[in-house]
Order: structure tokens, then sequence, then C-alpha cells
């Protein structure tokens, strides 16, 4: 079952900025976290907009100058490597977007479909190969050639099989993601091609 987001507003997968976790506090039981934005162009933040970090799409409940605050459920946090994450670590960093926007990527809800795992990173000339398992359950909606989103970064498939898939990343995608600081092993959040997402619900109407 898919993790909601905070707000169901829509992302492009191309990040504007990498950040960095800055405090988590304890609020009423769930938590409450500060983050730096870093790189991510911040002019003209008002309160109540989304922001993906790492692909969940979260509410800017306070901010300033350099860093914003958001809440983060306790599902959000157990069902996301959100409630992993230290102060200090990178993530990723898109404010949702506008009506005017280019659409670089793929359609993006911020919703987390599940959890995947780092398992290979080998060059490709410049490029780098990157290898991902994933949940039996989330790869029935992965194709060769098709779109996913990896911490909020909207990548093309290259190979798919029943254990994992395969992206190929080009050096400005690594310098500019958090994917520099990602190593065999992280824990990363997938969200799937909202088309694969709808298709099924329309064959299963139709069944």
């Amino acid at each position: 079952m898919p993790v909601a987001a905070e707000r169901a507003l829509m992302f492009t997968g191309i990040i504007e900025g990498v950040g960095r976790l800055a405090t988590t506090e304890r609020r009423g039981g769930d938590v409450r976290l500060t983050v730096e934005v870093g790189s991510l162009p911040f002019d003209a933040v008002q309160m109540g907009e989304s922001i993906a970090v790492n692909g969940v799409c979260l509410t800017v409940v306070a901010f300033d100058a350099t860093s914003f605050a958001a809440d983060a459920s306790n599902e959000t946090l157990s069902l996301t490597t959100l409630g992993a994450l230290q102060p200090g670590d990178a993530v990723n960093l898109e404010r949702a977007m506008r009506p005017t926007d280019r659409l670089g990527g793929h359609l993006v809800s911020g919703h987390v479909d599940g959890l995947g795992r780092v398992e290979g990173i080998v060059p490709d000339a410049r490029a780098q190969r990157w290898r991902f398992s994933a949940p039996a359950s989330l790869l029935r909606y992965v194709a060769k050639k098709g779109s996913i989103c990896v911490d909020g970064v909207s990548l093309t498939v290259n190979e798919v099989d029943d254990a994992g898939f395969e992206v190929a990343l080009i050096p400005h995608t690594v310098a500019n993601t958090r994917f520099a600081d990602t190593r065999v092993g992280d824990a990363v959040n997938l969200e799937i091609d909202l088309v694969a997402r709808y298709v099924e619900r329309l064959l299963a109407g139709r069944a």
C-alpha cells in the first residue's frame, strides 16, 4: 500500500537542490524535521507549500532564509527512509511543480510505494550503472525503458528482472543529487510510475 504523502501535489523528479537534515524533534509522538535547503532555490517560499524530501512530499510549517521545518507522521517515518536519517545526512529536494513548469522528468506524486536497496554501482565510461533491489510487489510495475522515482529522482529503467532493476546515472545526476553520498547497501525510497498504477486499475475494472 502506498505511503500517504503529506499533501497531494505533483513533482517532476528533477532534483532542484541538495540539502541536509539539520535536526529532528519529537513532538506529540511524531517528528518535526528541520532541513537546511543547501543549493535549493528558496526564494518566495510560502507557509504550507510542498517540498519533496528524498521523494516524500512534506508540508512547510516554518522557515527562515536557509531552512524549513516539516512534520512527518509515524507512518511516513516507518515506511520511508526519513525515519533513519541522521542530522547532517544529505537529502534530495524539489519544490512542487507550477502549472507553467516544464515536465523534465515524469509525473511524481511524492507518495512512496516502498523501499529498495542499492545492490551495486559499476562504472560505465563516464556514467555509472546502479542496481537496486525492490519488493516483488513493486517490480511488477517496473518496465524496461519505463520511469521510476528513486529518492525523488526521475530515472529510466535500463534492465529489470525478478530481483531488481538497473539504471544508468550520468555524472551530472550523481554530482547534483544525494547519490554522491549514497553507497551500496543503503535503503532508498521508491515510487512507481503513475501510469502503471492507473493502467492496472483500469484493467482490474474491466475484468
